[in-house]
């Protein structure tokens, strides 16, 4: 039961410290959809999307309006369309019909976006697997609000490098065919390694095949509310700095659970989990740089910044946990370079490299997220990126992922405009080392040794 005092304090938090819950996801498992016949396939999947989340928007504005909690974004994520169309699709323009149908299905129900345009390949890839990757660049540019993410490693798995390789001239094409905004194309695309069934979070979200029907997830964010709480504690130890970010993490969690049980009731859609996950955005105050330079770090990149991202990471969980039994999904810390007012500020002086922030990302709660580089990045340097950051994520066994746009016409020094609760990003440099060969190579690398549990 939430209190009097709890309830004045989450209005300080909403209306002072810039607490939302970033988003209310309906998962709809597609799978029943499958049809040989394309267009029996795709009149099924319009039919489900827009039967199972007819009202999931007028819901999420209600609860909005009923408890003054600001709820930023309705989404869908469907089942990975390579396992839904696989026995339909036989073309390029095929799979882009099935994606320009998940937009149709989005725009009628009125959602902000919709996930699933991927396809699980950590171990290797069937033939709708690459049909399906090697449509991306034409199925993200030519649709409004389709998401997409591919799995290429986990640690039990090992990294599939021919599907990374892959993956790499993917984004090289999708960047071109979106030249002409920034490249945008590749905002709504993510390559992932040991990817959770249930994230609510775009672009990386889909609805995991060990899910049930339908799903209410909920992402609920706040770094302008644990970076207002750690001005309490300005100069204190280290224990009194994780005690406050894991009580302030408790207090956002349960305004959480409540938006995401009230959707789930008035929905009569099971609930599923809270995403507590520290998405900032552009805004001034709403940022994580700001939380980790309050630790006690002149700015984002310093020395420390990985420990205190460590600590912010693991106490956000913990806190997470004593106020929910539901916390899943990613939760942690976001650091999208795009959508964070100080990682910009940092990585456009030169403070924050790609280097550092691979660094991080074996800490946090993703990856290299929304990196800008520049046009004439190659397609086996993005690959290598990938590459490194599912290294990370299958020896240590946690998610990582690689969203980075190489901009095309743009070099360092240049911004990339995005829009929205994307932001804009400093075009970043990239080591011109190549990494081509290593990537040629093919084949998988193998899962580490302590993935061997039986």
């Amino acid at each position: 039961m939430i209190t009097i005092d709890e309830v004045s304090e989450i209005d300080r938090m909403i209306h002072q410290q810039k607490l939302d819950v970033r988003t209310i996801t309906m998962g709809i498992s597609l799978l029943d959809c499958a049809d040989p016949d394309l267009d029996r396939l795709c009149h099924n999947i319009y039919r489900r999307i827009t039967t199972k989340a007819a009202h999931l928007v007028e819901v999420g504005e209600e609860i909005s309006r009923d408890y003054g909690i600001p709820i930023v974004n309705k989404r869908i994520t469907v089942t990975p369309i390579a396992l839904v169309a696989g026995a339909a699709c036989h073309s390029t323009d095929d799979w882009v019909r099935v994606a320009r149908t998940l937009d149709e299905a989005a725009a009628h129900v009125g959602v902000n976006l919709i996930g699933g345009f991927g396809a699980l390949v950590h171990k290797a890839m069937t033939d709708a697997d690459r049909g399906l990757i090697e449509a991306l660049p034409k199925a993200l540019s030519q649709t409004q609000n389709v998401c997409s993410s591919v799995n290429v490693g986990s640690t039990r798995t090992g990294i599939n490098m021919d599907a990374v390789a892959l993956i790499g001239r993917m984004v090289k094409k999708l960047a071109w065919l979106t030249r002409d905004n920034d490249s945008y194309g590749c905002v709504k695309f993510v390559a992932f390694c040991n990817a959770p069934d249930d994230n609510p979070f775009m672009a990386g979200g889909f609805h995991g095949v060990s899910e049930g029907d339908t799903v209410i997830n909920v992402g609920v964010s706040g770094p302008g509310v644990v970076s207002r709480a750690l001005d309490m504690a300005r100069g204190k130890s280290f224990d009194v700095l994780a005690e406050t970010v894991r009580r302030t993490a408790f207090k956002i969690t349960r305004v959480g659970r409540l938006v995401g049980m009230e959707a789930a009731r008035r929905l009569g859609v099971p609930f599923g989990i809270l995403d507590l996950s520290l998405a900032p955005t552009p805004a001034i105050g709403d940022s994580v740089g700001e939380v980790l330079e309050k630790m006690g770090l002149s700015q984002v990149g310093a020395p420390g910044t990985t420990a205190a991202l460590a600590l912010l990471n693991d106490q956000v969980k913990k806190g997470g946990l004593m106020a929910s039994g539901s916390v899943g999904g990613l939760s942690g810390a976001f650091i999208p370079v795009s959508e964070d007012s100080r990682m910009i500020d940092a990585a456009a002086d030169g403070g924050l490299r790609i280097e550092k922030l691979e660094a991080m990302t074996a800490v946090c709660s993703v990856g290299l997220d929304m990196i800008a580089v520049p046009g004439s990045t190659s397609a086996q340097t993005i690959s290598g990126m990938i590459a490194d950051e599912a290294a990370i994520g299958m020896i240590n066994g946690k998610t990582t992922a690689v969203r980075v746009i190489p901009v095309e016409g743009k070099d360092v020094g240049d911004t990339a405009e995005f829009g929205g609760l994307m932001g804009h990003a400093p075009i970043m440099p990239v080591s011109t080392a190549s990494c081509a060969d290593f990537v040629a190579r093919g084949g998988r690398i193998p899962a580490p040794v302590h993935s061997f549990k039986n």
